[in-house]
């Protein structure tokens, strides 16, 4: 394995690490801020966060950006059945890239926001957003014709079980507005990683994040300062939650999964980042106290696995195929 792949793979272990215990930051900031405002302040420190780097790179990316410029090359895009599209030239451009990517963020980190609120479990809302690690190969069969393996069709279902498990205890009734809207949250993930996989592998790793963590941020305030939700007074009662989801979690999380998954193939990457779930129960039950029933651990089991399970290459027949 090369080097820069290792430290690819490190890079995305503490990305895990760091999300996975964002979500007991993100628990305790509801006590006192809305979605949306808690939002804008952890954005707003996460692009705070990456100036001075992007200072200190100002010479590297001015020199990408100036070949950007001079080259009269489009970006293109393989799909699963191995036709290249050609896409605009502005797909290439940094700013509109940042954006798109940041309109993303920004949708499911908000959604998620909501999510955690009326769920009120780190343990329980990190491994249900870990789904999205299952839903990536199914988003890409849809959108980019990439092929579903055996392996991933067995991933899905044992995921599903484990949500089953973890969320309906008392037949579909016992399905919560929490489970749906986090649910919706892991499409909206998988859907970020696709683009950035998809836009952003031949960028500067630290612009691309500063513009989508900044865009994140200008939504997250004109979304708090339209619902009137703005309050200093309940911001300074979180202001850990909100320093560590804003440059824990923002500033050198998503940072580090930009550089990561620039090194490191998707696939990989995303078994990595799936960690994520398992930091989120330990973060739970050490800094939370949050206690799982057995049929809930047994669900959450089986929702990790089957995160994995997705992304483990094997050699299957092809079961679906775009064509």
């Amino acid at each position: 394995m090369r080097r820069k792949e290792i430290g690819g793979m490190a890079c995305l272990v503490l990305t895990a690490m760091i999300w996975g215990f964002a979500f007991v930051s993100q628990v305790q900031g509801m006590a006192s801020m809305s979605p949306l405002f808690f939002g804008a302040t952890r954005f707003t420190l996460g692009a705070l966060s990456l100036i001075p780097l992007l200072w200190f790179r100002r010479g590297t990316i001015s020199e990408q950006e100036r070949r950007r410029r001079e080259s009269q090359e489009n970006p293109t895009v393989t799909l699963g059945d191995g036709r290249t599209v050609t896409m605009p030239k502005w797909t290439g451009n940094p700013v509109a890239v940042s954006i798109i990517c940041g309109i993303v963020l920004f949708t499911a980190s908000t959604v998620q926001q909501y999510g955690v609120l009326y769920s009120g479990s780190a343990g329980r809302s990190g491994f249900i957003t870990a789904l999205y690690i299952v839903m990536t190969p199914l988003l890409a069969f849809l959108i980019l014709r990439r092929r579903v393996t055996m392996n991933v069709v067995v991933s899905v279902a044992i995921a599903v079980v484990g949500f089953y498990l973890l969320c309906i205890t008392d037949g579909f009734g016992s399905i919560t507005l929490a489970d749906v809207v986090l649910l919706f949250t892991a499409v909206l993930f998988a859907g970020h990683i696709l683009v950035i996989d998809t836009f952003g592998r031949h960028m500067d790793p630290i612009l691309l994040s500063f513009g989508q963590i900044s865009t994140t941020a200008v939504l997250s305030w004109i979304g708090s300062l339209f619902e009137g939700s703005v309050d200093w007074a309940g911001a300074m009662q979180s202001w850990f939650p909100i320093i560590y989801a804003g440059i824990g979690s923002a500033g050198v999380a998503y940072t580090l999964q930009v550089i990561g998954q620039q090194l490191v193939p998707p696939s990989r990457a995303a078994v990595i980042m799936s960690l994520e779930s398992f930091f989120s129960a330990v973060g739970g039950a050490l800094l939370l106290g949050e206690v799982m029933t057995v049929r809930g651990y047994v669900g959450c089991a089986l929702i990790f696995i089957g995160t994995i399970l997705a992304q483990i290459p094997v050699k299957v027949p092809k079961l679906l195929k775009r064509e």
